[in-house]
């Protein structure tokens, strides 16, 4: 247990500026340092974690939040999906098309994939789309072959709202044989999601349309899901495969957003964890400051030490003096790195365009970014791991200037004072 006489020559050598400026002016910069480093990371893992979340959402509008694959072979999808709507945990399922084909306009041509949707399936997929795809999901009516398509795609082609482009799918005649079926279509739209995998190559149909490019008459391909908690997706699907196996039924193939988009996420965690890094090094940078503000303290206290040895105070006592010097400096810029992060994350939509019309340049121009403001998650639990991570560092600091003090010999020192 650390004696109270111990924090108490702590405090008293770090209010002693007279005795040695320099000592403490690195002192100060070191907890500006931590305080910068904390700040710092705590706002850049909440807007990645910002960024994280509205690619997540903006990839659950095209690819649901789990789907089961029902391959078009004549499953009664309306059964399926009232059955799925049901189930615990799932608060909407609808029925889906998805092909691959070839899109022309002219001289360009390029290979897409055709989703076939139903906007008025359920009102749950309909709010969540038209955030992204807007006013424009009203024309995908059965018969019209009215089509969406992704910004990149149109742009490749050549397409705007009010162009007509030929399909073509390839599809099984009767013997079997693999014949193309054309079409043209007319473009009502143009979408952006902000991944230029789906931006590129998707194209959106109505159900009905689809379904009879593909030659699927009555049938679909599967049947999307949409779950209370998306992170519970898996899980869910999970207990419905277990259970629909229990009862005897034919096994259906199953795939959701953890699946199909894992590349992505893969990309957003390494990318967040090379952030953490690089940004840990100014909190490394500050620990090191810290190592030499002690190390000049000691210095500068050595005839005060051989004292306090020569009163009887122990070599433990000398340690934890210095090592709280060196804990104080770094918890007093944790907390104001906390705090002073905490702030800007939560007012980042306020110091963002401030900072726009100070400098004269925008930090994401809307001709290049699908996102025109910084999206912002703060979680409490990046605070307290940065917390935790800074508290580390600094503590590790204190390891060597303290016990560089307990080795104070004071019948050397006192010998020459």
């Amino acid at each position: 247990m650390i004696r109270p006489v111990a924090l108490w020559m702590a405090l008293r050598y770090l209010r002693a500026r007279r005795a040695n400026q320099f000592a403490w002016l690195v002192g100060f910069a070191s907890v500006l340092g931590v305080a910068l480093g904390v700040a710092a990371l705590i706002v850049v893992l909440s807007v990645m974690n910002g960024f994280e979340n509205e690619l997540r959402g903006r990839l659950v509008t095209i690819t649901g939040h789990a789907a089961v694959l029902t391959g078009g072979q004549g499953d009664d999808w309306r059964e399926l999906r009232d059955e799925l709507g049901a189930w615990p945990g799932v608060i909407a399922a609808a029925p889906y098309v998805e092909i691959q084909a070839m899109l022309a306009n002219g001289g360009e041509l390029a290979g897409v994939v055709i989703e076939g949707i139903d906007p008025q399936s359920d009102a749950a997929f309909a709010d969540q789309r038209a955030s992204i795809f807007g006013a424009g999901l009203g024309e995908l009516r059965p018969g019209s072959f009215q089509a969406l398509l992704g910004g990149a795609l149109a742009q490749r082609l050549g397409l705007a709202p009010g162009d007509r482009a030929r399909v073509m799918v390839p599809v099984r005649d009767a013997n079997g044989r693999i014949v193309s079926r054309l079409r043209e279509i007319t473009v009502a739209g143009v979408f952006e999601i902000g991944v230029r995998d789906h931006d590129s190559v998707r194209v959106l149909l109505s159900l009905a349309d689809a379904a009879g490019l593909a030659g699927l008459g009555d049938n679909v391909t599967g049947v999307r899901l949409q779950m209370t908690d998306i992170f519970a997706a898996p899980d869910i699907l999970q207990r419905w495969t277990a259970s629909r196996a229990a009862a005897g039924h034919a096994a259906l193939a199953t795939t959701d957003w953890t699946r199909d988009n894992a590349s992505y996420f893969r990309a957003v965690r390494i990318e967040k964890v090379m952030m953490t890094l690089l940004l840990s090094l100014i909190v490394a940078v500050a620990a090191f400051n810290i190592v030499a503000t002690l190390v000049m303290i000691v210095t500068d206290k050595r005839p005060g030490i051989a004292i306090l040895r020569t009163l009887g105070f122990s070599r433990r006592v000398v340690i934890a003096t210095f090592a709280l010097q060196g804990l104080l400096i770094g918890w007093v810029g944790v907390i104001a790195g906390v705090l002073s992060g905490s702030l800007l994350a939560r007012n980042i939509a306020t110091v963002v365009p401030a900072l726009e019309k100070l400098f004269g340049f925008e930090f994401m121009p809307a001709d290049v970014y699908y996102l025109t403001s910084l999206p912002v998650d703060l979680q409490a639990d990046d605070i307290l791991w940065v917390s935790a991570i800074a508290l580390l560092m600094t503590a590790c600091a204190t390891i060597y200037p303290a016990l560089r003090a307990a080795s104070v010999d004071p019948a050397e020192v006192l010998r020459y004072e």
